[in-house]
């Protein structure tokens, strides 16, 4: 039987046109990454066999990908795909690979060719007589200068989040588990997760905390599925005293790695062992996370962080503004007022003071502080009030000041009103039952359910017909938003 690596075939034979198919469908970048190497067709009839090198692998390449593999076949006229574990057609040596091969020199000591892992492997030289003392390796983890939950601003934005960051400090396992923290960037989300990971290690010295992104956890696991080591990685993630990932999100498309989320946080769960995640928005509007990890989230605490306010972002740049060059506490005060953007803004805005007045040799003042930061000062959007959007809604979409509040359950009525909605949460500091009783609904709930549907028309960019013209969502909000900065 005839096999061949699966590599895009110019002639047209099935297997060809099955290979095209799946290109386009997964693009060659992933296609090369993840097939290339890894899998070969075996020609069988009508049916397309995929040989793969182990059952594991097998498993999450069937998971990730069969809907395209089975959609490229359909396309390819083929009968069908069958996904089968050959080992031995992938450890048979090719003629060129042989041919590579050079006899080495006995006399130079030959190094491992491999570097460190996603797993901690790291080889080691062989001794040589000129070798000194050897260098001590250096954790990662110990050298990061993570961030403390005392060097974190207090304010009524986070207090509730914060809390519960010094609870688990306090008692990890017996806090609300899982613990998740959400909100906009630049709120601090990052910085208590890591508060909580460093307070875990000098409260706890005999507890082994595990600090990794959702990023990292998903490069990992595929890693571990392609190199046969899954239960090392899963050692790595359950042994450990507590788990902390940041970025939850980054796992909204990534089914395989969201089931072994899963079954990491019911293990760690049911043995005690705090798991804590941030995430961008609440797990209820993360439209696709898989419902049995949004069940699992909501099963402990979910605390938000909002945007500063005046007074939070105050005591924020006094914060920065500590060591270095001295900031009047006037000048300070004029930033807090003016500038409405997240953490990351106001440390900007602090370090711009200070260069522009070591640039210019120039007392710092506010005169010369509304210099340094003209540009962020001239783009920083307005305090924007529910009202506000009330009445920005009305006026793109032709409505009457107070429809937003009627009862009215039609369409060119309800679609606005949830718009108007998902704009609040987005725009205002105000709660779910805040703009619902703006909004003369009944419950908060029915402004969590209108934020997530219009996240959902903007994921698929749906169009919506109000009154005698019909908007795109992205456009409509757009609109609406320039509408609110004029």
């Amino acid at each position: 039987m005839p096999v061949r690596p699966l590599e895009p075939s110019p002639h047209d034979d099935p297997a060809a046109r099955f290979e095209a198919a799946l290109v386009r469908r997964i693009g060659s970048q992933r296609y090369h990454m993840w097939f290339g190497s890894n899998v070969r067709v075996v020609p069988a009839g009508r049916q397309t066999v995929l040989a793969v090198a182990s059952e594991s692998f097998r498993g999450w390449l069937e998971d990730t990908f069969g809907k395209e593999v089975r959609e490229a076949a359909a396309e390819a006229g083929d009968g069908g795909v069958r996904f089968v574990v050959d080992a031995e057609l992938f450890s048979e040596p090719t003629a060129s690979s042989a041919k590579l091969e050079l006899p080495k020199p006995e006399s130079k000591p030959e190094f491992p060719k491999t570097t460190r892992t996603l797993f901690g492997e790291e080889p080691v030289p062989p001794p040589s007589p000129r070798a000194r003392k050897p260098k001590p390796t250096t954790d990662p983890a110990n050298s990061r200068r993570w961030k403390s939950l005392a060097e974190f601003v207090v304010g009524a934005c986070n207090r509730v989040a914060h809390a519960s960051a010094l609870s688990v400090v306090d008692e990890p396992g017996d806090a609300a588990n899982p613990l998740v923290l959400h909100g906009p960037v630049g709120t601090g989300k990052t910085h208590l997760l890591e508060g909580i990971y460093a307070g875990i290690r000098k409260k706890w010295p005999d507890l082994r905390p595990v600090y990794v992104t959702a990023e990292e956890f998903t490069t990992r696991f595929v890693q571990a599925c392609r190199f046969d080591k899954q239960g090392q990685f899963r050692r790595q993630m359950r042994d450990c005293s507590a788990l902390l990932i940041d970025d939850l999100q980054f796992l909204a498309t990534k089914p395989a790695s969201q089931k072994e989320f899963i079954q990491t946080l019911d293990s760690l769960v049911s043995d005690g062992k705090q798991v804590v995640v941030t995430a961008d928005c609440h797990p209820k509007l993360a439209e696709e996370l898989m419902p049995e990890l949004v069940d699992r989230l909501l099963g402990g605490a979910v605390w938000p962080l909002q945007p500063p306010d005046d007074e939070t972002r105050l005591e924020i740049l006094r914060k920065k503004a500590t060591g270095g060059q001295s900031i009047p506490d006037t000048v300070l005060k004029y930033l807090a007022r003016n500038l409405k953007g997240n953490v990351r803004e106001l440390e900007g805005a602090v370090n711009s003071v200070r260069h522009f007045a070591k640039v210019t040799g120039r007392p710092v003042d506010q005169g010369l502080a509304r210099e340094a930061v003209g540009d962020l000062l001239r783009h920083t959007v307005r305090t924007i009030s529910v009202a506000d959007i009330d009445d920005a809604v009305c006026a793109v979409v032709g409505l009457n000041r107070g429809t937003l509040q009627s009862k009215a359950r039609s369409w060119a009525v309800s679609h606005p009103r949830m718009i108007a909605m998902f704009l609040c949460r987005k725009h205002t500091a105000a709660t779910y039952g805040e703009v619902a009783k703006h909004f003369g609904v009944k419950n908060h709930s029915t402004a969590v359910a209108a934020e997530k549907k219009v996240r959902g028309w903007l994921a698929k960019n749906d169009k919506l017909r109000l009154g005698d013209r019909e908007w795109a969502t992205k456009d409509l909000i757009d609109r609406i938003e320039r509408e609110l900065n004029r």
